[in-house]
């Protein structure tokens, strides 16, 4: 699209979502590894998160895009050869194409100042406990920290979430890029692996950009991903330095990639990657992750969406406004509900123990779309049924609807 100078609100919600994905055609029949790169394109690196009430947090923003399709597409494209993807810290634990590897060589030569305080107090404190757990991982790896830890010299304490010093040196050598993660085992536990066992020799051997070129390339990625967007934005994607961030936003202005441009309602200035799509309408009608990178910067969602979104996994229950893992639901070009949901895999069932509307909108029209993406995503996790929902205003549209897709009087 030809650059503006200003974006209506509706403009900038379009732009935002083609940039993400959302007005790719779907795929004609079963999703292949070019759709999966497709979607990674797209968004430039997955979040990882171990809640798994619902299904892990790296496998929905794919089902979110493409609908329901097999999860060894991912594990295999992040954890097999050729591999498109590799475990780091992009936006927190990510999956982040292989090819960002160069660029993020920065935040791996930092471990020492900016890693979790653990992490340096363990480098600092026991560097030779470092060292050996680094030569076990090369003399035996691929390896968990709990198989590591078996035969650790000495145990030294526990810090932060109860690692074991194990586990700490562990983390350190991963931040410091020194190990990666060969696999994940079925509790999710990462095996750990030297990076020349894991990742493309030509990945390895790719030069080291300066700090300010690995800058540039990741707000690059950070736009094209957005589409419109904040430099606060910008910068969070892969929680980069301030000062980096809003230098490489002004290189990136004075090289055309990006443009500054008005949207209504920011008070900050905005900017328009060159390669932004304006769509005239985007027909999503799909549930979206609290870890999705739509909504990862929860003030661009309030003012591109109206959403006032928060995660309340870590508030107590009782004072938790919708619940314990809460999706919205995204409808053409606005999110219309959002619906707390628990998979019930002994039962074989998807639980609502909570469904809310989104002010303004139609609730039995938002209840049957609703409806049946509901039972498209109980499908998806290998679920038979879908339980009425327990509570919030739009129990009883919702709850009718469900009957109404299932067949039920």
């Amino acid at each position: 699209m030809a650059a503006p100078e200003s974006l209506s609100l509706a403009q900038a919600r379009r732009v935002a979502l083609a940039a993400q994905g959302f007005a790719d055609p779907p795929p004609a029949g079963a999703p292949t590894r070019r759709h999966l790169r497709r979607v990674l394109d797209r968004v430039g690196l997955i979040q990882m998160d171990s809640v798994n009430v619902l299904q892990r947090a790296h496998y929905l923003p794919l089902y979110s895009r493409l609908g329901p399709y097999p999860t060894a597409l991912l594990d295999t494209a992040a954890y097999r050869r050729p591999r498109d993807l590799f475990e780091y810290w992009g936006h927190e634990a990510s999956l982040v194409p292989v090819g960002l590897h160069p660029a993020l060589r920065w935040r791996m030569a930092r471990a020492h100042d900016e890693a979790w305080g653990g992490m340096r107090r363990i480098a600092r404190e026991q560097p030779g406990l470092v060292a050996w757990v680094r030569d076990e991982v090369a003399a035996r790896g691929p390896l968990t920290a709990a198989e590591i830890e078996h035969d650790a010299p000495r145990q030294t304490g526990h810090w932060g979430w109860n690692w074991s010093a194990v586990k700490q040196a562990l983390e350190f050598l991963f931040w410091a890029g020194e190990v990666t993660a060969a696999e994940r085992t079925t509790s999710f536990a990462r095996r750990y692996d030297l990076p020349e066992r894991v990742l493309p020799p030509a990945v390895l051997g790719a030069p080291t950009p300066t700090d300010a070129e690995a800058y540039r390339a990741l707000v690059g990625v950070a736009a094209r991903s957005l589409g419109v967007a904040a430099e606060p934005e910008l910068r969070d994607y892969f929680r980069l330095p301030a000062a980096g961030a809003r230098r490489a936003v002004a290189e990136l202005v004075e090289a055309g990639e990006l443009t500054p441009v008005a949207v209504p309602g920011w008070r900050q200035p905005a900017y328009l990657h060159a390669a932004a799509r304006l769509p005239r309408w985007v027909r999503a009608a799909t549930l979206v992750s609290p870890f999705d990178p739509l909504i990862w910067e929860r003030g661009r969602a309030e003012r591109l969406f109206g959403l006032n979104y928060r995660i309340e996994i870590y508030v107590p229950a009782p004072q938790r406004v919708y619940g314990y893992y809460v999706l919205p639901f995204l409808q053409g070009d606005r999110f219309t509900a959002r619906v707390d949901l628990k998979a019930d895999r002994k039962a074989g069932v998807l639980l609502v123990p909570a469904a809310w509307a989104e002010p303004g909108v139609d609730p039995e029209e938002t209840a049957l779309a609703l409806a049946a993406e509901l039972y498209r995503l109980a499908g998806w996790l290998g679920l038979d049924a879908v339980a009425p929902p327990a509570a919030g205003d739009l129990t009883a549209p919702l709850a009718a609807a469900l009957r109404s897709v299932a067949g039920v009087p």
